[in-house]
């Protein structure tokens, strides 16, 4: 018995150095991919700006109207869609894991209705004109709709909220908010105008004091978020293993939803319904990362990140000198995504 353990250890060590390398170059990759859309964010717009311009305006700025157009429009954009990516991405494998569904996503919990229903309000009830001023009433409905949506799955004496009861309550939420915005977006047309700008989903136009508000609040819910992976993957095992294991299924399980709130919340605050990055990057990271959350994690905020960028550049290219937002961008390609997600018979499993 001792022969045949010591002749199946070492392709069981192979194994293992290979699945590490795998992911340290996958990692590599990602982050390459991101790095490339940063510069093309930066570069490509409605007036392309070359290389040897970027980098002056980055190391020695002189006043140009090149630097003015880096330093103010694109890196301003850039860095808000690299928070947002990040955000959504992470939501979104937080999310499908707790809920063990891989068609969730960060909506699933009523934030992106809440973060609207609330900025519509501040600016019908405070007239609320800059978006500095009503994206924290964003992120406040943001926050106040998730508890809401938690509070109602433990409803009934439950001592915690499972993914079934999340979801039935994150719908009804959801549906419940989107019908009292659409009441008073049809009494106002400031603010009208407004929220519908808002549901396309954007980074234009938000300047670096939007990145500077929203932050404090992604880092926030990109910490609990890693803290949270070790405990996600013991609940993958089941429940009832995880218990047996000395799991707080409790606690973790509302790590990971208040981390998702943070991350999801400020970003559709800021940005607006930039959908399906959270539903499309977990499952594309997920033969690269396996099951281990502490991979899986970090893959879907760079690739999460990645997407923002290059579908914002290709709503600068395609309609130019005019542009497509982000959100509708990625809508186009995330519908076929998830009709194709649908039709699998063998779902990805979590």
């Amino acid at each position: 018995m001792s022969a045949l353990a010591t002749v199946a250890r070492p392709p069981a060590k192979e194994r293992l150095g290979a699945l590490r390398r795998r992911r340290i170059l996958a990692l590599g990759g990602l982050t390459a991919a991101l790095a490339v859309g940063v510069v093309l964010s930066i570069a490509i717009g409605a007036k392309p700006v070359p290389p040897a311009d970027i980098w002056q305006a980055l190391t020695a700025p002189t006043g140009s109207e090149h630097d003015i157009v880096v330093r103010s429009l694109r890196i301003p954009r850039t860095a808000l869609g690299i928070l947002a990516g990040i955000a959504l991405g992470v939501a979104g494998a937080l999310m499908q894991g707790h809920t063990r569904n891989p068609l969730a996503d960060p909506g699933l919990l009523g934030v992106t209705q809440g973060a609207g229903f609330a900025m519509v309000l501040s600016i019908m009830v405070f007239d609320m004109t800059s978006l500095h001023s009503y994206i924290w009433f964003g992120l406040a409905g943001a926050l106040l709709a998730s508890a809401g949506v938690f509070a109602l799955g433990t409803i009934g004496g439950k001592a915690t909220a499972t993914p079934v009861t999340l979801a039935l309550a994150g719908t009804a939420v959801s549906a419940f908010l989107y019908a009292l915005t659409s009441a008073l977006v049809l009494l106002n047309e400031q603010a009208m105008d407004v929220f519908r700008f808002w549901q396309s989903g954007s980074i234009a136009a938000r300047g670096e004091e939007v990145a500077w508000q929203v932050l404090p609040f992604i880092a926030a819910g990109l910490l609990l978020a890693l803290a949270n992976a070790p405990g996600l993957n013991t609940l993958s095992l089941g429940e009832d293993v995880a218990r047996s294991l000395g799991q707080n299924v409790t606690a973790t399980r509302a790590v990971g939803l208040v981390a998702t709130t943070l991350l999801t919340g400020a970003a559709v605050a800021a940005c607006g319904a930039v959908a399906f990055v959270g539903l499309m990057v977990p499952h594309m990271v997920r033969p690269l990362a396996g099951p281990d959350n502490r991979w899986l994690l970090p893959y879907s905020g760079l690739l999460g990140a990645a997407m923002v960028l290059f579908a914002d550049v290709i709503g600068r290219v395609v309609a130019m000198p005019g542009e497509l937002e982000v959100g509708v961008v990625l809508a186009l390609i995330g519908a076929p995504f998830f009709v194709a997600l649908v039709r699998r018979r063998k779902p990805v499993r979590l």
